[in-house]
């Protein structure tokens, strides 16, 4: 069998059991049983970013359900098998499985992928039921319901074929008709459950696939548990491990939000880094993020502007409505940054957008440095001369590094306000993110200093940055002294202290310091 009831999601849910790694998610089973034969609530579409634990939970569906096979002993000692529902449903189930990501060897079409598709399925079909006519049927639906039976289907990475270069859009409308005939309003449908990074194109009239309720990054209160992992999930696994803790975990790979405003945490990274005993840059590895690079340069300025922002650890606050397959040309600021949120390259919380985590840090920096981002590339190549010049003491060049900065035609770096100064710093400190953890507003001592830098690396010093506005440096580093912004820098031995002012017209004034702390 291809489909229909066949042992490869039971094989390979067994091979996932036996990563010591696995986080039982097991109790979505009970979640999911409650929507079957209900006819309100059996079409269900689950849209994540990738790696996030769709197919593996598809997977988990498709062992539980199926009649093909017993899968008791796989399932007995997970968290499924405490609910009142387990044994009702266990194995009792006609399931169509399919993963609309597997390609037949010759596809150069979007007929050489469907024609597979259907293939398959009538030959499972006419094996599985032999009674039916062979010759009588020119359609899946009308086969099905010739077989006088139910089935659950469970269509894993459905909008997988979106992404084919030779997808024209009349080829991904005739997809969606295949879809809506396959599975809407047919009686032999117990439970539709697909998976996909976009969420359902619904068209202005026809709506094809209307009759899925679509759970997503933005609106999932429901499932929203069994898809990453929590802040008590990495805890757990890292009480066995010693070579990574908590906090780099933290540091890297969290960042994402529940519905609730719980952490929650990049699976597969979280899983690769405790594998490896190493936080790396590994998700950001998949999936279109060279497209959205894509996009923030070439269609829409704003998103620009926005990915400086949140660089520099500023939110954007915005309203976002969602982004559907049908929104594949990315051509308004709304449609890029939903975009970004579907794809995981942003979170999304509360109205405001941020960039979840380390991992995902490094990339947009790296987009920062892209040619076509022009003058805001032109400040990120001088960064690391600006590094060296604070490094050095080079108070002059340190101002006049600034001053260049500002005098670049980039609207959004004018010092209307605060925010606009930190975007500026980030810019022109950007290289120093290499050595640095870079910290804005920081709690330290008695408030909160404007910027900590604290070294990665051994032979880097803290560096303590204040800024001033209509005052001297010299006041700056003062402030730093008298409200002890120094205290996180104390186990380091010494800082250099950096003070930096600006006046009504812009005029930029310098002066560093080489801290020592007294021997104990």
């Amino acid at each position: 069998m291809n489909y229909l009831n066949t042992n490869r999601p039971l094989l390979l849910f067994r091979q996932t059991l036996n990563d010591e790694l696995y986080v039982d998610k097991s109790l979505m089973i009970d979640s999911i049983s409650k929507c079957i034969n209900n006819a309100a609530r059996k079409y269900i579409c689950i849209t994540r970013p990738r790696r996030f634990g769709k197919t593996v939970n598809a997977n988990m569906l498709g062992a539980y359900y199926t009649k093909g096979y017993n899968s008791h002993d796989i399932f007995k000692n997970l968290q499924a098998s405490q609910s009142n529902l387990y044994e009702k449903h266990l194995n009792q189930y006609n399931v169509i499985y399919i993963d609309f990501s597997q390609m037949p060897d010759v596809c150069e079409s979007y007929q050489d992928y469907i024609k597979s598709i259907r293939k398959k399925m009538y030959g499972d079909l006419y094996a599985a039921f032999p009674e039916v006519d062979k010759d009588g049927y020119d359609s899946l639906n009308d086969l099905l319901l010739a077989t006088s039976s139910s089935f659950i289907f469970i269509l894993d990475e459905w909008d997988s074929i979106f992404y084919m270069d030779f997808m024209t859009s009349g080829d991904k409308s005739e997809y969606l008709r295949f879809l809506k005939n396959l599975l809407k309003d047919q009686p032999y449908v117990e439970l539709a459950y697909m998976t996909g990074v976009l969420p359902i194109a619904k068209y202005s009239s026809g709506s094809e696939l209307n009759m899925f309720r679509e759970y997503n990054f933005m609106n999932d209160h429901k499932f929203e548990p069994f898809f990453g992992l929590t802040e008590e999930e990495v805890r757990s696994l890292c009480v066995s491990r010693q070579d990574i803790s908590y906090e780099e975990l933290k540091y890297w790979y969290d960042g994402y939000r529940m519905s609730s405003g719980r952490s929650l945490f990049n699976p597969r990274s979280v899983n690769s880094a405790l594998s490896d005993g190493v936080c790396l840059n590994y998700w950001t590895e998949t999936g279109p993020m060279n497209e959205i690079a894509d996009c923030i340069e070439h269609n829409v300025s704003e998103v620009r502007e926005d990915i400086v922002k949140m660089v520099a650890g500023i939110p954007v606050e915005t309203e976002l409505e969602g982004y559907s397959a049908a929104e594949l040309r990315l051509d308004t600021r709304d449609e890029i940054l939903s975009a970004m949120v579907v794809y995981g390259f942003l979170s999304y919380y509360d109205g405001k957008l941020t960039i979840p985590n380390h991992e995902l840090m490094e990339k947009y920096q790296k987009v920062l440095s892209r040619d076509s981002m022009g003058e805001v590339k032109t400040i990120v190549t001088c960064s690391k001369e600006m590094l060296e010049a604070t490094l050095e003491c080079n108070e002059s060049r340190v101002a006049q590094l600034l001053e260049q900065a500002h005098d670049m035609e980039i609207p959004f770096l004018m010092y209307s306000d605060e925010n606009s100064l930190s975007c500026v710093i980030t810019l022109c400190y950007l290289y120093a993110r290499r050595f640095y953890s870079i910290l804005r507003e920081e709690k330290s001592g008695k408030g909160y200093c404007d910027y900590l830098f604290l070294p990665k690396k051994p032979g880097y010093p803290p560096i303590i940055l204040e800024l001033k506005a209509g005052k001297t440096p010299e006041e700056a580093l003062q402030q730093i002294k008298a409200k002890n912004y120094l205290q996180r820098a104390q186990p380091y031995g010494k800082a250099l202290l950096v003070g930096i002012s600006y006046d009504k017209e812009k005029r930029h004034r310098c002066k560093t310091e080489r801290y020592s702390f007294p021997s104990r």
